[in-house]
């Protein structure tokens, strides 16, 4: 038989000259290529999008509120007219709607949370939580009115205006007493109703006899009355859920049942709030353009009050962008900035809404998908915060004062300093559980060294746009606290089951 001269072909997957032979290094350079030839443009429109699809509705919100100045400048200087009342209704119309939704959250939202938190817990760890929470807006408040203090004694905004005598309001004429004020905020602090808590709150009236002398301010003789405002009382909610959250936690096997059902409401609402979240554009835009057009002189700004105004927002920025980051740094370690960030929604729907307490469920959403804080801390933290915890306003009440002493040529002894810083503090832990909270609080603090409460008038101007600037900040406050609190308290926490979220 012939043998073959051909040698048999043997290919071995450890022999490496053999399968480099056989391989068709053409047909793999064409397989190879699209993925080399990727261009780098497409990989950076892919980081994009994904970031403005993960941060849509903070920029939908952001465009919101500047379409919505512009929008309201546009109607303001459209017409030669002054826009009436009903016109204003239905420019804010949408945006009331809005409102009324986050403000339907509040109460069962704040009291399931509270709740569920301090149910949740130990009660030792509890009282963790709520002392450093408590020494933070203590310690943020009083720093908040000393740099208030410190710019206004340092720019003198008041100096050399020319603004002309008050004039007192109806809502001026009711006469209001610090001592009262201070009573009636521990009074609504031990509500006798928790139903009617939800829908109005205690107040102290005096009665001027009717035939008292105008330069008499003697008010120890006048009769003393109270009546009931339309406003919740917000602080005995507070009150209430903080004692029920002890109690079911002392309870232990027999409250669970009791735990579970504010556990599921707290659920529930954090749900409906991402779903009212979604509405917030267009709320934002149609209540910004409102109150462009409802605001009486933009003159104001720009003229008498401009220094003031200035003075004002200056304080509000180096304490909301300086101080409380600086703190969150010391306390956490961490860099603010991404923390800021994520809490943008909630800051925008302050400055849109004017109100720390509609605001909570939007803040409250931020911490926990955004910032990754802890539920039990936020819902424990953030209602309290949104009641007691104004750093914003009690920088601005100590700016206002002072101003006002300065407009009327009025030295201030280093005493009645003392007595402004205290007393804005004082005002600013109360502002929430007081109707009309921004005039009846600057009252008492003028109160405090003798400025006649009429004065308060000579702000009004531009009283609406820093109302939204400093809950704005109050917001950025509560929210950097819980970040710390979350810190500070996370080997505690991570002894206890955490909350789970059930949600899908």
């Amino acid at each position: 038989m012939e043998k073959s001269n051909e040698m048999p072909l043997h290919v071995s997957c450890t022999d490496p000259v053999i399968v480099i032979n056989l391989y068709d290094r053409t047909e793999a350079a064409e397989m190879e290529e699209p993925l080399r030839r990727e261009p780098a443009s497409s990989g950076a429109c892919r980081r994009f999008f994904s970031i403005f699809k993960g941060n849509l509705l903070p920029i939908l919100t952001v465009a919101s509120v500047i379409g919505g100045i512009a929008f309201g400048l546009l109607l303001r200087f459209s017409s030669s007219d002054r826009w009436n009342a009903r016109e204003v209704m239905y420019i804010q119309f949408p945006g009331e709607l809005f409102l009324r939704m986050l403000k339907a959250l509040i109460i069962p939202l704040l009291v399931s949370s509270i709740t569920s938190a301090i149910g949740s817990l130990d009660l030792s760890l509890s009282k963790k939580i709520g002392g450093r929470a408590i020494a933070y807006y203590l310690l943020t408040t009083v720093i908040a009115v000393i740099e208030g203090i410190i710019l206004v004694m340092v720019i003198q905004p008041g100096r050399g205006g020319d603004f002309g005598p008050a004039t007192a309001t109806e809502v001026m004429k009711r006469p209001v007493t610090t001592v009262d004020t201070l009573l009636d905020l521990i009074r609504n602090m031990f509500p006798p109703n928790l139903i009617q808590s939800c829908i109005s709150q205690y107040r102290t009236l005096i009665i001027p006899p009717e035939h008292i002398l105008p330069d008499n301010n003697d008010t120890k003789l006048w009769p003393i009355t109270y009546e009931y405002t339309n406003n919740s009382n917000v602080l005995g909610l507070v009150i209430f859920a903080v004692v029920q959250g002890i109690a079911i936690g002392q309870l232990g096997n027999v409250g669970k049942p009791l735990l579970k059902f504010y556990s599921s409401l707290g659920e529930s609402m954090m749900l409906i709030t991402n779903w009212v979240i979604w509405l917030s554009p267009v709320g934002v835009f149609f209540l910004i353009a409102g109150k462009m057009v409802e605001a009486e002189s933009f003159a104001a700004m720009i003229g008498q009050l401009g220094l003031y105004f200035l003075t004002v927002i200056i304080g509000l920025f180096v304490h909301g962008f300086i101080t409380l980051p600086a703190i969150y740094f010391l306390g956490t370690r961490k860099l603010p900035f991404k923390f800021l960030t994520n809490m943008s929604q909630a800051i925008v729907t302050a400055f849109a809404t004017g109100s720390s307490s509609a605001s909570l469920s939007v803040s409250m959403s931020c911490l926990e998908e955004k910032n990754n804080i802890d539920p039990r801390v936020t819902r424990f933290v953030m209602p309290i915060g949104a009641t007691v915890n104004m750093d914003g306003t009690a920088l601005y009440e100590a700016v206002a004062v002072i101003f006002i002493s300065q407009v009327r040529n009025y030295s201030l002894s280093l005493g009645q300093i003392i007595a402004v810083s205290i007393s804005s503090t004082m005002a600013s832990i109360g502002a929430a559980s007081i109707p009309q909270a921004g005039l009846v609080t600057m009252v008492m603090v003028l109160d405090t060294v003798g400025l006649p409460a009429e004065d308060v008038t000579l702000i009004f101007a531009v009283d609406w746009l820093l109302d939204r600037f400093r809950t704005s900040i109050n917001v950025i406050g509560d929210s950097l606290g819980a970040g710390i609190v979350a810190h500070l308290s996370k080997k505690e926490l991570e002894k206890v089951a955490p909350v789970t979220n059930n949600r899908t």
